[in-house]
């Protein structure tokens, strides 16, 4: 059997899939050929394939649908895009294109939906979910897209307090949710989510206060689980425990119509990645049909506040190896030219594991390695993968003429936001250049520089010298 990086890949996955290949010898990512930007662009490197934006939208939007279709649900299907994980114009242009809503967690999120509207990207009519925590400022801005005539917005109330803000600043007509707070799984720190009222609360608050204020009213019963959409025990257990809340809400409250199940849907973190989303998608909305008949009430739109799903598999960050170690028999170490830590957060603070592959020498020997960091920090390193608690690479001479390059995939939620995109980084290490790759009208791949690599006087100002 032969020992090359490519047989081992091919003996253990389907490979080439969905957005990966190897042409002439080098990978290709969504059809672009990676080698070509990093010669014309170098490395590190941060990309962005904007085309992946709008393909998990329009896949998310028609396996719901056909669902809804199939099954002869009585409802429709909403997409919104959770801002949060990544707030990037180019990401929020490819949403609103495709027709996707917005979903808000924070006062700066009302910033960014003015600035979108003055832009003309958005108007007046699209769905605005508003989650989280509510500060004054946050309860302000939503009050003003409302009474500027947003016709769509939809504060989520987190807490019983917050409606009394809303009252006091709006005076016309306006819709609200209601977040429910969910049981954390048995393994988890605490019982119950921080977020969100306790469900044994939320029919008494409507009543004594939501349903004795005219001008308001409950359109949406909210609920997420913070582990995700999974076929689980737990999942499952908590949806039937939102349904049964919304139908018994239904009943005393007509004006409900919406459910909302949050985000969570999960994205290929590795070549062995398996999820069903047809079947989890067809169970979600065949157990809220089958709740709502049960309970004699009309079912429910469905929304969904899809975020890394949107975003993460468009994203990948690009080193070259610049030396290697051998520490000891068995640990060999490949040193790249960034920090793992300030450009894929999650890797150190969650232990988030991403695609990783070469993008040359795929016919060399493969071997077992650490990859660490440029930072003097124990802890930028990565050593294992979500299939494996280790890393296999392809071994290459130290003299070798051409060095090895490493891809980190479906990076595109999250990282630039908790690293700090901008700021000081750890070891005063840069941040990456960020490449960001379309397709124009006839196919053709078209690159262009969104950030340049940030320099060490950007840094310095930052840090008062």
């Amino acid at each position: 059997m032969k020992n090359t990086y490519y047989n081992l890949i091919d003996q253990t996955f389907y490979f080439p899939q969905d957005g990966f290949d190897i042409v002439k010898g080098y990978l290709e990512f969504h059809g672009v050929p990676l080698i070509h930007l990093i010669r014309k662009y170098g490395t590190p490197l941060k990309l962005t394939y904007l085309p992946s934006i709008g393909k998990q939208v329009k896949k998310a939007r028609n396996i719901f649908n056909r669902a809804i279709k199939t099954k002869g649900y009585k409802g429709n299907y909403y997409y919104c895009y959770c801002t949060k994980s990544n707030h990037f114009s180019y990401v929020l242009d490819e949403v609103l294109a495709e027709g996707g809503n917005l979903e808000t967690s924070s006062a700066f999120d009302i910033d960014l939906i003015r600035k979108l509207y003055d832009a003309g990207k958005l108007d007046k009519s699209l769905i605005i979910v508003n989650n989280g925590f509510k500060t004054p400022g946050y309860i302000k801005g939503i009050a003003n897209l409302i009474n500027d005539d947003f016709k769509n917005v939809i504060p989520v109330l987190d807490n019983m307090e917050e409606l009394e803000g809303y009252a006091e600043l709006i005076k016309k007509k306006f819709k609200i949710g209601i977040r429910v707070a969910t049981e954390e799984e048995p393994n988890f720190e605490f019982y119950t989510s921080r977020l969100g009222i306790r469900n044994s609360e939320v029919i008494n608050f409507y009543k004594k206060k939501i349903a004795k204020k005219k001008n308001i009213k409950l359109r949406m019963l909210h609920f997420f689980v913070d582990t995700g959409i999974k076929d689980s025990i737990y999942y499952w257990g908590e949806l039937q425990k939102a349904i049964r809340t919304y139908c018994e809400l239904k009943k005393i409250c007509p004006e409900l119509s919406a459910i909302n199940i949050g985000g969570g849907m999960p994205i290929r973190n590795s070549l062995g990645f398996e999820f069903d989303y047809k079947y989890m998608i067809g169970q979600i909305v065949e157990q809220i049909q089958q709740g709502c008949e049960e309970a004699g009430v009309q079912t429910p739109d469905i929304f969904t506040e899809f975020g890394s799903f949107t975003v993460g598999e468009s994203g990948a960050n690009i080193f070259s190896v610049l030396n290697q170690k051998q520490q000891n028999d068995s640990e060999r170490w490949y040193m790249i030219d960034n920090s793992l830590m300030n450009t894929i957060p999650d890797s150190w603070g969650i232990n988030q594991r991403f695609i990783l592959l070469p993008i040359n020498k795929w016919k060399n020997p493969y071997t077992k390695v650490n990859i660490g960091g440029l930072s003097c920090d124990n802890s930028d390193y990565y050593n294992s993968e979500a299939h494996l608690n280790q890393v296999y690479l392809p071994e290459f001479p130290k003299k070798d003429e051409e060095t090895l390059y490493l891809g980190f995939f479906h990076t595109g939620a999250y990282q630039e936001a908790l690293s700090g995109y901008g700021g000081i980084k750890h070891c005063l290490i840069p941040s990456p250049k960020h490449i960001l790759i379309d397709r124009d009208r006839k196919g053709n791949l078209v690159d262009r520089v969104f950030r340049e690599e940030q320099k060490a006087e950007d840094m310095l100002d930052i840090l008062g010298y």
